[in-house]
């Protein structure tokens, strides 16, 4: 059961997440690196009841195929934040990550660790370490197998308190469901509503945002 701020210090807001992401192999540029991932990836991000853009997302890693199931990851992401009455933040986080895909008769699991070094403005020399892990699964229709029942959830935690990065202990969850379309091996778009629970540093007040997210995966 996930933390949960009291219902009179829970602020609810509704928004939308645009994001796209891109992956391939590193063989384009030489076939000796096919083993090589390379992953690029934007957000945009709205709230205010979608009248206020308040957060960006880049992201970039490249990474080692272990399998054809396994891959492992170096990244960077860089996240530009405008929240309505606060000042603007620039936070940068450097990551390892792991990713797993499980093939089942009943449709695909992915499994994804991701391990945040928070780098963050006011935090002076102290870095916020931040694990999130994702389970996503994905089910083929079998009406019309482009199409794709979609579920997700990712978890994240702080593991240290810092000044700015706040408590150590639960930090937020985003759960995720919705339609897939698959048009060929390159183009997959999702769209669908995500709901997006987050707590303040001190571990006293919630944000809980209702989402419509879409997405456009770019295989390459």
């Amino acid at each position: 059961m996930l933390p949960l701020a009291k219902a009179d210090e829970l602020f609810q807001d509704s928004g939308s997440w645009l994001q796209v992401v891109g992956e391939g192999s590193l063989k384009v540029l030489d076939p000796g690196l096919e083993k090589g991932r390379i992953w690029v990836e934007g957000q945009s991000r709205f709230n205010d009841d979608w009248g206020h853009w308040y957060q960006g997302m880049a992201r970039a890693a490249v990474g080692y195929s272990l399998s054809d199931r396994a891959t492992v990851w170096a990244g960077y992401t860089w996240l530009p934040t405008e929240n309505i009455g606060k000042p603007y933040v620039s936070q940068q986080d450097v990551w390892p990550g792991f990713r797993y895909v499980l093939p089942t008769d009943i449709g695909t699991f992915t499994f994804r660790t991701l391990v945040e070094a928070n780098f963050l403005p006011g935090n002076g020399d102290d870095v916020r370490v931040r694990p999130r892990q994702m389970l996503r699964f994905m089910h083929p229709l079998a009406v019309e197998p482009r199409l794709s029942l979609i579920t997700w959830d990712e978890f994240f935690v702080r593991i240290n308190s810092t000044p700015a990065g706040g408590q150590a202990g639960f930090d937020q969850n985003r759960a995720f469901a919705g339609l897939g379309w698959t048009f060929n091996t390159n183009f997959r778009t999702e769209a669908g509503y995500m709901n997006h629970y987050q707590e303040d540093g001190s571990h006293t007040t919630g944000t809980m945002r209702h989402l419509l997210m879409g997405s456009l995966y770019i295989n390459f």
